[in-house]
């Protein structure tokens, strides 16, 4: 036997709960635990009497508390005589480390520790004996969590053994079960602590494998010294790359005949199971797939790679014909045998020069029955069509440890025993059908050819320079390509991803399935090859690309089906803000900068971002990992957090083409958290003092303030806005949203030309290090790539002017990278005094069950004032006009005798003269006055004890007809229960609701709810998917409620019953929109706190009302919701400009689902329901349910307004059936232009007029369009606007390239930025007749470029004036740009080609315009730079 079957046989695993694997993982957590010795006796001391020799030892297991299930691997230590016992005090030593990690990080997950004494009977037979046992808590829910300490403890041992824990009476907490009896004055001391030492190998140790630091570990290095302990710093060995060719399987007695025999099988087992007859011809098999990983013994060192094996008659039919003579060939088979093979090289880059090490094979078939698995006709949707999976056969292989190359033949192994899957494989055939010649390979062999990478090759010639001559043959290098990396391998062998795929489950949507956390640590922390590489399951990218389709949706759906799949082509898209899509592949979206630009951004005089102690802020790097410890957060002692954001410089790319325009003026707009959405004042960009210029050059322009007169201000550059959130500004339990929005969202900056108010581009910021975790402030400086997005149109399409019946025109998409933004973000901590009021205050409970055992008491107090909370039984008089609005206003309502406002006013008139006459009394009482001015003062005082009378009869009135009506209301508060919840966009809030009956009497309870986005689930199977996912286990029942129509739902309640009533409220609405300011000044100047004036929240709070009434309508119990919405993340932004009053009408490719970060887990080929909601109702949008395999696409159809009106909605995707929690929500931006169409030549001047109408006002504008090299305005500077007239803008379009673009154009006032009028050109541009074509040739790298010339003739009898122009200008430049030749005569153009930056080739189309420039012609020049 093997070193590698002997591991594999000894470290089997038992798996966790099955509940327990299908909750969501964590990152896994690596321990170090220290079992040092043993305190006092051992029980069962009188059995032991009668043992001799008698030793103790300890065994360690993994337990779940929660399903009473123990899992992993027991791990004992070495066994300890017992005599140290009789020593005082009585102590056994073991002090033997014991190391695990694990993800299952839950409070009930516990390791339980026995004590075990054996010993020799008087027969000599071995007697072991449980004396004990204890419970070692790992993890636990309090912030001093045993896991963050690392001191001595004592583990208290109780009698019996662990098998007792599986008893139902031993409930958690289990240490104080009345069952469980401790032993006195015993107990174990030890340590348990974190071991992050561990986590670069993760991928050698299987997760919840117990292994002692003395045992070795395949892959690790011994340990150094005397210790032996391996694993308290380990080293991982060195790893080398193999190389597997010529793959191919052989199956007994012939693949058709094995083949055949296992789908008889697999009929034959599906009528068993009592599925119904099912004819095996009706199954297929789709794939034949082999799994091929490296095993250690313990488990997997990577995911293995999977890959497609076809028949080898499908290869002789598919590659060349010397292709398969060589598979003939090589496969040394009869006529009769067909084999498996393998296309491509396999790769395995994580072999370790260990005899533990080994690879394995294993061969899956994947089937599908094209019915119904009954035999009856399924439908498309059908569960049956569905692929099943079955491993048929494996193999392990251990390399020779000498050899570098050569050919290796292996048996398979199947039938129900262990495998490295731990799945059930095919039986092997009997040996009754087997002949002698096939006994040996009755189960099928695979045989490959193996290599070693050239680097290992001469690492072992190096090595065997001193010995023997080995009698393999040498292992030859590669020839090395130009660039440096070894040249294709030679003999058509492809990469992996030329493998074929089935037509249902293909070897890309297998492959980039999501890794669990622990698998993705394991990737991220295993060795990295030499050479650098990436493990084949690294290559495919997490988030999919998404693509834009036009698409008419007035079709019925049936027929948009079948449009779909017969026209639908996909197209090449990157996302318009590619740093925000989750997942996505990005150049370089972000990163940190270099030593060069801090050295010029801080050289030119930015302030710096100080703490509360007047100390620069921490810098963070952006690369640097974050730890989030949420705890850590919450325990701050600085609670209020000052978020500032920087603004420094906004620099052009290197790559751009400096002939190309660069704004003067920039201004950002972006919303952060609940804020309204915020845009800076304009800033001036000041190109740096390039004197000292360095080899970087990223940093070209800094941002300056711009002063009211236009200039710059003197003050120091950049801009910082700040953000105050602190106790003030949340609401009560707001700060954990608070805090899981800054460690999960991406800040989402948009870039405007300060001038012509055009979007410049976007960019996205993570925001996950302003996380302080308890330091008094951090900075982190970023470099962000501005990206902007070009749309291309094959064909211009109006609104209900579409190809055909249902068509679908594809849009092609360009990103383009404008710039870099130079942007710091920052948090500064500052202490916050709060209240003794506030002391007291608990945040509201984030229980997913309500209860109203608190709502049974009058607390007593106004009934005008109910809804104030009582802090004491004291109540204050208050006027009844001061605390009651409507009396207020019945106490001015005239006389009986008053008509209408007349008498109103004649009664403010009166009151008015009543305290005039009072204020006349006052001042002759004090300057002692006549007594006949008391007559006065008599009848004013008269006037008023009227007034007086007339007002207590109104308040005795009004209180007699709403005494009735209060009373009722304040004693409603004994049944009222008040709840918070904290919800966000799409996402639905789960939550149970403890209905009482608090009567003897059985109830049918009627549900009534106030408000749209507050249900009941009324499906049992909703509710169930709720609780499994929440982990709620409160009692589920089916059939609750009676449902009686549009009528509100009834429950049955029995005398003192308690019942739980479950709700949802999930809400797609935003609120009243926040208006953006037209103008780009704000009132606040630089630096100021905007946290103050912006305390009102953009996402008001709403309420919810559920009452529930019994029999004859007395309310039984009150339910008061108060809804605070939350900020939701955006996992992609998307701007589209559309003609004004029309219907936009886009496609949206969704990914495959299981690349969306959120997706549920799924088998490999199911295809899980798209659903689709919008934040807008006005917004049409659904996800066609198309065929397996196809691609999903979102619908849009959206209502463009008035220009320039922007509308802003949110849509939200799903993909469960109770649209639980969004997989992706995007934020879709669409501004409404007034559309112009242009007909035109690539290369020649086309000319129209815009008609400009004036405002109210004169006004100082101008014209500025997105691409000022290819159009032309006149005027072209300021130009005055009358009001109320009419003026024509005069345009000239000479695009540089054929096709269909869009082109923007504003119309700014100068004076107040302000937009005043916008306009979409559409562009359908034809390319002109090339009437000659030149050829060079031009090495990647010359300094200079290379000057070339052309000769062009007049074709006519008088001097003409040309013009030249080109659609390269960064590749292509003339000596002059205009010339003059006789009639007849011939002209040299002069021309200077540009560098080239990369191997390739290039056409450039060169324009010769005639004096009106019109195209004469066009010469075409192929550049090949090489």
């Amino acid at each position: 036997m093997s070193d590698w079957n002997k591991i594999f046989a000894q470290n089997a695993l038992v798996p966790p709960h099955p509940q327990r694997a299908r909750q969501l993982l964590k990152e896994s957590t690596a321990f170090q635990c220290v079992l040092k010795w043993l305190d006092g006796p051992l029980s069962k001391q009188g059995a032991l009497d009668v043992l001799s020799e008698v030793e103790c030892h300890l065994r360690v297991s993994l337990f779940d508390v929660t399903y009473r299930h123990f899992f992993g691997k027991t791990w004992r230590t070495m066994v300890k005589p017992t005599k140290q016992l009789s020593r005082q005090p009585p102590r056994i030593v073991f002090g033997e480390p014991l190391y695990f990690h694990t993800s299952l990080n839950h409070p009930n997950i516990v390791a339980v520790v026995e004590v075990v004494a054996e010993g020799k009977e008087r027969g000599g037979t071995l007697q072991a004996l449980s004396c004990g046992f204890g419970i070692l808590r790992l993890f636990s829910s309090r912030p001093d969590s045993p896991t963050s300490q690392s001191q001595d403890k004592r583990l208290k041992l109780y009698h019996g053994t662990p098998r007792a824990l599986l008893h139902p009476l031993l409930q958690d907490p289990i240490e104080q079960n009345k069952h469980m009896t401790l032993i006195e004055n015993c107990s174990l001391q030890y340590m348990l602590r974190p071991h992050p030492a561990l986590e670069p190998a993760f991928h050698l140790l299987p997760e919840n494998l117990l292994v002692s630091g003395l045992q070795p570990i395949p892959g690790l290095l011994p340990a150094h010294g005397d210790v032996g302990d391996a694993l308290r710093k380990p080293r991982l060995q060195k790893t080398a790359t193999w190389h597997l060719d010529d793959v191919f399987f052989t199956l007994y007695p012939s693949l058709e005949k094995f083949e055949e025999e296992l789908l008889e099988l697999l009929a034959d087992d599906h009528s068993q199971e009592g599925g119904g007859p099912l004819d095996y011809g009706a199954l297929e098999v789709l794939e034949r797939r082999l799994h091929v990983g490296v095993h250690n013994g313990l488990g997997f060192v990577q995911r293995p790679q999977v890959v497609v094996l076809v028949p080898e008659m499908d290869v002789a039919l598919t590659r060349s014909a010397s292709f398969s003579r060589k598979v003939s060939s090589s496969s040394r088979t009869s006529s009769g045998n067909q084999a498996l093979v393998l296309r491509s090289r396999l790769r395995l880059p994580e072999m370790v020069s260990h005899p533990a090490f080994a690879i394995v094979f294993q061969l899956e078939y994947v089937f599908r029955s094209p019915s119904g698995v009954d035999g009856n006709a399924a439908s498309v949707t059908s569960l049956s069509n569905l692929a099943s999976m079955c491993m048929v056969r494996w193999a392990v292989w251990n390399p020779d440890l000498e050899a570098s190359d050569g050919r290796v033949t292996l048996p398979l192994q199947g039938g129900p025993g262990p495998n490295p899957s731990h799945r059930l494989i095919y039986k092997v055939p009997s040996d009754s059908r087997s002949s002698e010649e096939v006994k040996q390979v009755e189960a099928g062999t695979v045989q490959f050819r193996f290599s070693l990478s050239p680097e290992e090759c001469l690492v072992i010639a190096a090595a065997r320079a001193q010995g023997p001559r080995s009698e393999r043959r040498p292992c030859r290098r590669p020839p090395m390509s130009p660039a440096g990396m070894p040249a294709p391998a030679p003999q058509g062998l492809a990469a992996t991803q030329d493998s074929p795929v089935g037509p249902g489950l293909s070897l890309s949507q297998l492959a980039a399935s999501p890794l669990s956390p622990a698998q993705r640590h394991s990737a991220k922390s295993s060795p990295q090859p030499p050479d650098g590489s990436q493990p084949e399951t690294e290559n495919f990218p997490l988030g999919g690309r998404i693509s834009h389709l036009e698409a008419d949706l007035s079709q019925t759906p049936s027929v948009l089906e079948t449009c779909v799949t017969e026209h639908l082509r996909e197209l090449p898209f990157t996302p318009l803000h590619a740093p925000i899509v989750l997942g996505a592949q990005t150049r370089s979206a972000g990163g940190q900068l270099s030593r060069a630009t801090m050295a010029l951004l801080q050289s030119s005089g930015f302030p710096e971002i100080l703490d509360g102690s007047k100390q620069p802020a921490e810098a963070v790097s952006p690369a640097e990992p974050v730890q989030f410890n949420p705890q850590k957060e919450e325990s701050d002692r600085l609670q209020s957090n000052e978020i500032v954001l920087h603004f420094l410089a906004f620099s052009r790319v290197a790559q751009d083409y400096r002939g190309t325009p660069w704004p003067k003026t920039v201004y950002f707009t972006f919303q952060f958290y609940r804020f309204p959405p915020a845009t800076t004042p304009r800033l001036q960009l000041v190109p740096l003092d390039r004197t000292g210029k360095t080899s970087s050059g990223s940093l070209s322009h800094i941002l300056v303030p711009i002063s009211k007169d236009g200039s710059s201000e003197a003050g120091s550059p950049g801009l910082q806005l700040r953000y105050t959130v602190g106790p003030g500004f949340l609401k009560p339990g707001e700060q954990r949203w608070f805090l899981r929005y800054l460690a999960a969202q991406t800040l989402q900056i948009d870039v405007w030309d300060g001038d012509s108010l055009l979007l410049i581009g976007s960019a996205g910021v993570s925001m996950k290090h302003l996380l302080r975790q308890g330091r008094p402030a951090v900075q982190v400086p970023h470099e962000l790539e501005v990206v902007a997005t070009e749309y291309e149109q094959d064909t211009v399409v109006v609104s209900g002017d579409l190809a055909g019946f249902g068509s679908v025109k594809p849009i092609g998409v360009h990103t383009v990278v404008k710039g870099r933004l130079h942007l710091t973000l920052a948090n500064v901590g500052h202490a916050c005094e709060r209240k003794a009021t506030e002391a007291s205050s608990l945040p509201p409970s984030r229980s997913r069950v309500i209860s109203n055992d608190g709502a049974g008491s009058f607390p007593g107090g106004s009934l005008l004032t109910r809804g104030a909370p009582r802090r004491r039984n004291v109540v204050q008089a208050q006027r009844l006009a001061d605390v009651d609005s409507e009396l207020a206003a019945m106490l001015l309502t005239p006389m009986p005798g008053g008509q209408g406002p007349r008498g109103n006013a004649r009664e403010v008139d009166a009151v008015r003269r009543r305290k005039l006459e009072r204020m006349r009394s006052v001042r002759l009482q004090e300057s002692g006055a006549e007594p006949a001015s008391r007559r006065t003062a008599v009848l004013a005082q008269q006037s008023a004890c009227r007034q007086h009378s007339r007002d207590l009869q109104v308040i005795d009135a009004y209180r007699e007809r709403t005494k009735a009506e209060s009373i009722a209301s304040v004693l409603s508060l004994a049944i009222t229960t008040q709840h918070t919840l904290y919800t966000t966009l799409g996402t639905a809030e789960f939550f149970e609701f403890a209905l009482k009956n608090p009567h003897n009497t059985q109830h049918t309870v009627s549900i009534e709810i106030d408000n749209p986005e507050l249900s009941l689930i009324l499906d049992s199977r909703e509710w169930r998917y709720f609780k499994d996912t929440t982990g709620l286990h409160t009692p589920l029942e089916e059939d609750m409620f009676h449902l009686r129509g549009d009528l509100a739902p009834q429950l049955y309640l029995r005398p003192r019953e308690t019942t739980h009533v479950p709700f949802k409220y999930q809400s797609f609405s935003m609120g009243p929109p926040v208006p953006m300011q037209a103008s780009t000044e704000l009132s606040a100047e630089k630096g100021r706190d905007t946290g103050a004036p912006w305390k009102s929240s953009a996402m008001p709070t709403k309420h919810a009302k559920v009452l529930f009434r019994a029999g004859g309508g007395k309310p039984l119990a009150v339910l008061c919701l108060t809804v605070e919405p939350q900020p939701h993340v955006v996992d992609q932004v998307f701007r589209f400009y559309h003609p004004e009053l029309t219907f936009l009408k886009k496609a949206i490719r969704l990914p495959p689902w299981h690349t969306l970060p959120g997706a549920p887990v799924g088998r490999p080929g199911e295809e899980l329901p798209v659903h689709v909601r919008c934040s807008d109702p006005n917004v049409i949008c659904e996800a066609q349910n198309v065929g397996p395999g196809e691609p999903r696409d979102v619908f849009l159809k959206v209502a463009s307004g008035p220009s320039p009106e922007i509308k802003d909605f949110f849509v939200v995707t799903y993909m469960d059936r109770w649209l639980a929690t969004p997989v992706q929500t995007w934020q879709v931006c669409l501004h409404s232009l007034q559309r112009v169409d242009v007909s035109c030549v690539a290369g020649q001047m086309t000319r129209l007029s815009l008609v400009l109408r004036g405002t109210q006002t004169v006004r100082k504008v101008r014209a500025f369009a997105s691409h000022p090299q290819e159009l032309k305005t006149d005027p072209a500077g300021d130009f005055l606007l009358p009001p109320h007239g009419v003026q024509d803008l005069h345009v000239g379009v000479r695009p540089r390239r054929a096709g269909s673009r869009f082109v923007h154009l504003n119309l700014v006032d100068v004076d107040f930025h302000q937009l005043v009028a916008s306009w979409l050109l559409c562009l359908s541009c034809r390319q002109p007749l090339i009437s000659k074509a030149f050829e060079i040739t031009m090495m990647v790298g010359e300094g200079k470029g290379a000057n070339k010339r052309i000769t062009y003739t007049n074709p006519y009898p008088t001097r003409r004036a040309y013009h030249l122009h080109s659609d390269r200008p960064d590749l292509l430049r003339f000596r002059e740009d205009t010339f003059q030749v006789g009639g007849g005569e011939t002209y040299t153009i002069g021309l200077w080609f540009a560098p080239g930056g990369r191997p390739g080739q290039e056409e450039i189309l060169i324009y010769i315009n005639d004096h009106e420039d019109k195209n004469e012609e066009t010469f075409c020049v192929k550049v090949t730079y090489q």
